[in-house]
């Protein structure tokens, strides 16, 4: 112990053997699949629009602005410092960066600013670019384009349409009336039902206000509420007539807080960016939309956006994901050679990227269909489908696609620092919200029953893919006989079947509209043999070419 001295040098090791901090990206101009697909779906002037956007979302600032929206979750203040009902979320200054970009850009909005004319397109293209900056904060993004629908069944709704058109992101707490731009939230669920929302017991009970017309106060509890510092929530409640939609303002017609009291916020699972709470109306001021007892029908057009973006969302987490790994694996050196040059590692990766490009395809087609509605009917046909098979099934891909890609970057991916980490708990949550997968199939088995359009739709849009490989022929040959079951056999495989609709669709895009390397091996291992675990490809599958897409 005499000879013992402490080391004066305190550097226990140098940094070696790891990827270099990424440069900087354009999430746009690196994404060659994005650029490639966009032709063939949007006009031109949607791939201009999202080209500045791309350079926005790639710079430094804005993944620091995801990353601090997560580190410092929303707080609630339920009460002021006197006691009186204050029901406020305060969010980290993060938040409002991005929900600005989003909104001053006019993203929550470009869906009706040019309807029929590729908007939706553009709106599904920027939402899956906007997921890759940070997903909790879309989900508001999500909720208010979407409220579109329901507010045309407002009567005197114009000021509410108009204040969602605005591009000026304003997070003060004040009447709505007073904000150039209003977001839009939705509290649908209770505890006793969940997705069965016929089971709701919130009453509405009419009431005359003067100078305002007919209004109604709500009383009960909502089990979800997402986005709970938006302007205005569609919820739906019980009336005489039985289930009604109407619209929620946080401010009465007389500027006072609405009595909408937040209980408390939600630990969830997924983004910590996000804030979703459990809410009491406790007289709560509220205006009819649509009908009385109509409420499932009008909530539903909502419904029906938003599945189009719980479908898009993932594709773009995808996106994100292996553009990590793919960074990880080009500079990490394993057994003496880089990990993107060894044959596991890239039939990994190759494979990552297939899903990937696989599921941007259907959303893009999905949003395609949205847009030619009004004037084809087969646009129209597809539109009542493919939101429902896509969010089925790109959301079951999903968890296990990010599980695949933490695993990738090894215990590195496994810590907070990387996306992985905050990518793969935020994985599952599309899949529950709007619908689980069940009554999403469920929902699926609706619409072929009572829009027998929409199955031949589906049929017309394979049949333009047929003939260019076996496995895809013998699969839609196989569909068409287990869709002429009886309605029993029917919702017992129900899932087998929104499988291999999405599955199905995906390949149709990919043979028409991807590079070859990737349709034949997407048939290959989707169709003729396919496998639970990513990696696994045919010997002789094109993993060069695939890789390259990589590549910007």
């Amino acid at each position: 112990m005499a000879d013992y001295a402490p080391r004066q040098d305190l550097t226990t090791h140098c940094v070696e053997n790891q990827p270099a901090a990424g440069p900087r990206r354009d999430s746009w101009r690196d994404d060659r699949p994005l650029r490639e697909a966009l032709p063939h779906f949007a006009p031109a002037w949607v791939s201009e629009r999202l080209a500045p956007l791309g350079q926005k979302l790639g710079t430094p600032e804005v993944e620091h602005w995801g990353e601090q929206a997560n580190r410092f979750p929303p707080t609630l203040h339920a009460f002021d410092r006197y006691g009186r009902r204050l029901d406020e979320v305060e969010y980290h200054p993060a938040y409002h960066a991005l929900m600005a970009l989003a909104i001053d850009d006019g993203w929550h909005a470009v869906a009706w600013e040019r309807e029929h004319d590729g908007g939706h397109q553009a709106h599904v293209a920027a939402l899956y670019l906007l997921t890759q900056a940070e997903p909790g904060f879309c989900c508001p993004i999500t909720m208010t384009h979407a409220a579109m629908p329901v507010l045309r069944q407002l009567q005197d709704g114009e000021a509410w349409r108009e204040r969602l058109m605005g591009r000026a992101y304003d997070a003060a707490a004040i009447p709505a009336e007073r904000k150039r731009t209003n977001t839009f939230g939705m509290a649908m669920t209770e505890k006793q039902g969940g997705s069965d929302v016929r089971r709701n017991s919130t009453r509405a009970s009419p009431v005359t206000s003067p100078g305002t017309g007919e209004w109604y106060r709500l009383d009960g509890h909502k089990w979800f509420c997402s986005a709970p510092m938006s302007d205005a929530f569609l919820t739906l409640a019980q009336t005489d007539d039985g289930l009604s939609c109407f619209l929620a303002p946080r401010f009465t017609p007389d500027a006072r807080r609405n009595a909408i009291e937040i209980q408390r916020l939600k630990d969830k699972c997924g983004n910590r960016a996000n804030a979703s709470a459990e809410i009491e109306y406790a007289g709560a001021w509220a205006q009819l939309v649509g009908e009385p007892g109509r409420g499932i029908p009008a909530i539903l057009e909502m419904v029906q956006q938003t599945r189009l973006d719980a479908a898009t969302a993932p594709a773009g987490m995808m996106r994100q994901a292996v553009s990590e790994v793919w960074h990880h694996v080009k500079a990490r050196r394993a057994f003496d050679r880089r990990l993107a040059d060894q044959p596991l590692m890239q039939r990994v990766v190759a494979d990552l990227e297939i899903e990937t490009e696989a599921s941007l395809m259907l959303a893009m087609r999905g949003a395609c269909a949205m847009d030619r509605s009004r004037s084809d009917e087969h646009e129209a046909a597809l539109a009542r489908l493919l939101p429902a098979l896509a969010k089925f099934w790109h959301n079951k891909r999903g968890p296990a696609f990010m599980a695949e890609a933490m695993e990738c970057l090894g215990g590195i991916g496994y810590v907070e620092e990387t996306p992985l980490a905050r990518l793969y708990r935020e994985a599952p949550v599309n899949s529950v919200w709007e619908g689980s997968g069940n009554v999403i199939c469920l929902d699926v088995l609706r619409i072929l029953d009572r829009h027998p359009a929409s199955i031949e739709a589906l049929r017309r849009e394979l049949s333009l893919a047929r003939g260019h490989h076996a496995a895809f022929d013998a699969a839609i040959d196989s569909l068409d006989e287990r869709l002429t079951a009886g309605p029993e056999q029917l919702q017992a495989e129900a899932r087998w079947l929104a499988q291999a609709m999405a599955q199905a669709l995906q390949a149709a895009m990919l043979i028409r509209y991807a590079p070859q390397a990737i349709a034949d091996t997407f048939c290959a291992t989707r169709l003729a043999s396919a496998s639970p675990i990513f990696g696994v490809l045919p010997i002789g599958a094109p993993v060069a070419a695939i890789l390259e897409r990589l590549e910007a």
